[in-house]
């Protein structure tokens, strides 16, 4: 089975029976589109469907209620894990495009991607695939227009009604969520960044606190930017040498950067609100252990900053 269809068989239920969700479901340009958070309420059960379609049905994703006791956490807990965490995080998860037309912005993903396939990183770690379905995922404020949907629907290769989108804007609860649940996807893709060999990496699994719930888009962006730099925890499990562990490990957590310490939204602000002129090195996991299951050795790096975190939630 395709990611793509693993991950359409997660999402069906949004799509047949979405006011279970508090989502709504539309058709535009032939395509399903299932609002999860941008007009509609959505919830923590549409955050769940759609953070485990974003992984093509290889990812558990789990919230837990009652925080870390004693570790500073008092809020609720976004687990993620994957036995095939290369292909569930980097091949689908990952938002690894923008959907930007004249009048529509979205940041993209799910496995939708492996269908498009237009990513240079695809180039690397193969998994293109050409499924009868697709499923994609849209972080965005309003629902995409119907060409959007049908060039979206073109590129995948399939037809029309059989592409299921799922949106949901950052400052919504199943927003939020799914955003969250992406500590391991974020730990994945600063290993890649590192160029450490993937093919090492056997499972994974990972933790970051759900925020509050602000009342606009840019300060959720912050939170959940937040969650996972000052409070993901990563456990990868892989093969291989101890050394090379050792020597990639400091590199890929968040405290490496120079800007680490400050909520994301200052270091926004100080940044022009360009993205692109914050420091890379920034996005990766607060704490990763890598797991070397071939010598039983565990590497440690980083730590979690819950001061930081609480700053960042209770701050618009």
């Amino acid at each position: 089975m395709t990611l793509n269809e693993a991950a359409f068989k997660r999402a069906l239920p949004l799509r047949e029976d979405p006011a279970a969700f508090g989502a709504t479901c539309v058709q535009r340009g032939g395509v399903w589109v299932v609002d999860c958070g941008v007009d509609s309420a959505g919830g923590t059960a549409a955050g769940l469907a759609m953070a485990e379609s974003s992984m093509g049905g290889l990812g558990h994703v789990t919230l837990s209620a009652g925080g870390v006791p004693g570790a500073g956490f008092p809020w609720p807990m976004v687990g993620a894990a994957s036995d095939s965490p290369v292909a569930a995080c980097l091949a689908a998860q990952y938002a690894g495009w923008k959907v930007s037309t004249k009048g529509y912005f979205a940041m993209a993903s799910g496995p939708m991607r492996a269908a498009i396939g237009r990513e240079e990183l695809f180039d690397e770690i193969g998994l293109r695939e050409r499924p009868p379905v697709a499923v994609g995922l849209l972080e965005t404020a309003s629902l995409p227009p119907d060409d959007v949907c049908g060039s979206l629907a073109e590129a995948a290769g399939v037809a029309p009604d059989h592409l299921l989108l799922l949106a949901a804007r950052t400052a919504s609860v199943a927003g939020t969520l799914q955003v969250v649940a992406r500590s391991l996807e974020t730990a994945l893709h600063k290993l890649h960044d590192l160029r450490f060999d993937l093919t090492r990496v056997v499972r994974g699994s990972g933790t970051a606190p759900l925020p509050p719930i602000p009342a606009d888009d840019l300060a959720a962006i912050g939170r959940t930017n937040d969650a996972i730099l000052y409070g993901g925890a990563v456990t990868i499990d892989v093969t291989g040498d101890d050394a090379s562990l050792a020597a990639i490990g400091p590199r890929a957590v968040s405290r490496s950067s120079a800007s680490y310490g400050e909520p994301f939204a200052v270091l926004f602000d100080r940044a022009g609100r360009d993205f692109y002129a914050l420091d890379p090195a920034l996005f990766a996991p607060a704490m990763l252990t890598l797991v070397n299951i071939d010598t039983g050795h565990r590497h440690v790096f980083g730590a979690c900053a819950p001061d930081i975190l609480a700053r960042s939630f209770t701050t618009d």
